[in-house]
C-alpha cells in the first residue's frame, strides 16, 4: 500500500489536536478506500503548553503518527523542514494545524496523484474575510511575486500542495530562508490545480505575526530573483544621470552669470537624496550577503530534541 506523509508543524496547539484528528478521521477512511495510507509527522515547534504531551497521547492512539519535538521555537518554515527530513511516504504534503484549510482537499489531491500527477496545488478562489491590512498586504505580495519572480504564479497564491516524493530531495536540501510554496512552483513542475474557498479559521489565531510576514516578504524576492537589486541599480543610474544633467545646467548657468549665489538648499537636498539612495542600495546588497553568510556558516536550521517513531 502506498503512503502519503502529512507534515504538521504546531506551536501551542494542544487545544486543536482533537479537532484536527476528528476532521482527519473521515478523510483517512476515504483515502484508505483508494489504497493509500496516511502517515502523520507532528512537529512541536517549541510549544510552551501541553502540545507535546497531547501529541504523544495521540501517538498512543494511532500507529501512523510520528512526533518531533524541537528544542525551541524555530519558526514554521524550519519546523516544516524538520518534518520533511522524516518523510517516508511515496508523496507528501504540508498542513496547518489550525484547520484554516479543509482536510477534505487531501483525498482529491491523492486521487489526482494516483492518475500520475506529480505536483498538485490547492489555489484559493478568493480571499478570506481577514482584516483589511492583511488582505492588502497579501494582494501587494502576490502582485510583486508575479512581477519580480514568476509571472505565472497563482494570483491568490497557495499553501496546500501535494508533491511526489521523487522531488523530496530538492526540498530537503534548500536553504533556511525559503518560501516553501514559491520554491515548489519555482522547480518548474506543471501543477495540477484544485480551486477552493478558504473558510474562516477553525480555532486559535494566526502565528504569522507582522514581523514574520515582512521576513517572508523579503525572503520571497531576494531568495528567488535578482530583479530587486537590478531595479535599484537602474534607479541609481537614472538618478545619477539626472544629477549630472542638473549639475551641468548649474555650471553653465554660473559661467553665463545667471547664478549669483549657489543654492545651499538645493545642494543639501541633492546630497541628502544621494546619500539615502546609496544607503538603500547598500542595504539590498547586504541582504544578499547575509544569505551567503547564513548558508555557509553551517548553523543548524533546527534542533530535534526527541523523535518518536
Amino acid at each position: 500500500m502506498k503512503t502519503v506523509s502529512v507534515v504538521i508543524p504546531i506551536l501551542n496547539g494542544a487545544d486543536t489536536l482533537d479537532a484536527l484528528f476528528e476532521r482527519f478521521s473521515a478523510v483517512e477512511a476515504d483515502i484508505l478506500a483508494m489504497g493509500i495510507a496516511l502517515h502523520f509527522i507532528l512537529v512541536d515547534d517549541g510549544s510552551t503548553d501541553r502540545t507535546y504531551a497531547s501529541m504523544l497521547d495521540w501517538k498512543n492512539r494511532k500507529s501512523n503518527i510520528s512526533v518531533l519535538k524541537l528544542s525551541r521555537n524555530w519558526g514554521a518554515i524550519a519546523a516544516s523542514n524538520a518534518g520533511l527530513q522524516h518523510v517516508k511516504g511515496d508523496a507528501f504534503t504540508l498542513y496547518s494545524s489550525d484547520l484554516q484549510d479543509p482536510p477534505e482537499l487531501i483525498p482529491e489531491m491523492c486521487r489526482r496523484w494516483q492518475t500520475g500527477k506529480k505536483f498538485i496545488i490547492c489555489q484559493r478562489e478568493k480571499e478570506r474575510k481577514d482584516p483589511l491590512v492583511t488582505r492588502l498586504f497579501a494582494r501587494l505580495y502576490y502582485k510583486l511575486v508575479k512581477w519580480l519572480v514568476m509571472d505565472k504564479f497563482p494570483e491568490t497564491g497557495f499553501d496546500i500542495f501535494l508533491l511526489d516524493s521523487a522531488y523530496l530531495p530538492y526540498l530537503r536540501h534548500t536553504g533556511k530562508n525559503i518560501n516553501r510554496s514559491l520554491y515548489t512552483y519555482w522547480l518548474g513542475l506543471n501543477p495540477d490545480v484544485i480551486t477552493y474557498h478558504r473558510p474562516q479559521r477553525h480555532s486559535g489565531k494566526s502565528k504569522w505575526t507582522f514581523s514574520r510576514k515582512v521576513k517572508l516578504f523579503i525572503d520571497s524576492f531576494l531568495g528567488f530573483s535578482m530583479k530587486p537589486i537590478r531595479l535599484f541599480i537602474l534607479i541609481g543610474l537614472l538618478v545619477s544621470a539626472l544629477s549630472f544633467i542638473y549639475g551641468t545646467t548649474v555650471v553653465i548657468g554660473a559661467l553665463l552669470g545667471n547664478i549669483n549665489v549657489p543654492g545651499y538648499a538645493s545642494l543639501a537636498v541633492i546630497l541628502s537624496f544621494m546619500f539615502g539612495l546609496v544607503f538603500l542600495l547598500l542595504g539590498v546588497i547586504a541582504e544578499y550577503l547575509w544569505r551567503i553568510f547564513d548558508e555557509v556558516n553551517k548553523r543548524p536550521e533546527s534542533v530535534v530534541e526527541t523523535f518518536v517513531e
